[in-house]
């Protein structure tokens, strides 16, 4: 930790487009030296709280948003169409679409949880996606993922920051894409439970480590948080 080095926390807009925070009025830069601008209000102002909630000293852990803020213009803005590309190899491998084999307990559970959520995801793209019973992969639709690739070109590196860090923590691009649709803007913690149903099952099945709870918790807050920034970005 160091020690806090400014007293006002101010947000600015700037000239070219996009919003500043501002420490004693000088503009915060990125880790890489870029100048930490974000598209949106909303981020700004979220970014500048993170700033005025430090105390005498401050905590680089409590700055998650500033992370992803400097991620997203260091490296996504760098080549936003290759963080694109490796997005769709989640949707290759998505969580919703590998179940168990029928005869299991856990594929009637998977049905009903996921199966609306995929199916939903598929009509609103205008895909379909391979369902998978067992764990030998079976590749997608190349036309489905060409959609899925189209529709993340269309976010800037701020929002592709946050649909990465979700689709990673979720295993599932469709729960990363989902979490940005107008039909699931209140649920983001049911679209995450939904992604983590079969390790779930299998902790109450056979016993619960408060370790392993402790790395869920964190993973949970990870996904939410990843989930509001590019909300943030998209508003």
């Amino acid at each position: 930790m160091i020690r806090r080095f400014y007293k006002d926390v101010t947000l600015g807009a700037q000239p070219g487009g996009g919003w500043q925070v501002l420490l004693d009025r000088r503009g915060i830069k990125t880790v890489g030296g870029a100048p930490q601008v974000v598209p949106t209000q909303a981020l700004g102002e979220a970014l500048a709280a993170e700033w005025r909630r430090q105390g005498e000293k401050i905590d680089p852990a409590s700055l998650p948003l500033r992370d992803m803020a400097d991620y997203a213009i260091d490296v996504v803005a760098g080549n936003p169409g290759a963080v694109a590309r490796g997005l769709v190899s989640y949707a290759e491998t998505d969580t919703l679409c590998y179940r168990a084999d029928p005869d299991e307990p856990l594929h009637a559970r998977q049905q009903a949880v996921w199966e609306p959520l995929l199916s939903a995801f598929e009509a609103a793209h205008g895909i379909r996606l391979v369902r998978v019973s067992g764990v030998l992969h079976r590749p997608q639709p190349p036309e489905a993922l060409a959609v899925l690739e189209a529709r993340l070109n269309t976010f800037d590196p701020f929002v592709l920051a946050g649909v990465e860090a979700m689709a990673k923590l979720a295993a599932s691009l469709v729960t990363a894409l989902a979490a940005l649709d107008a039909a699931h803007e209140d649920e983001p913690l049911a679209l995450w439970q939904a992604a983590c149903l079969e390790e779930e099952w299998q902790a109450d099945l056979w016993g619960r480590d408060w370790e392993a709870e402790e790395r869920r918790a964190r993973r949970e807050a990870d996904f939410l948080r990843a989930c509001a920034f590019a909300r943030m970005a998209l508003s």
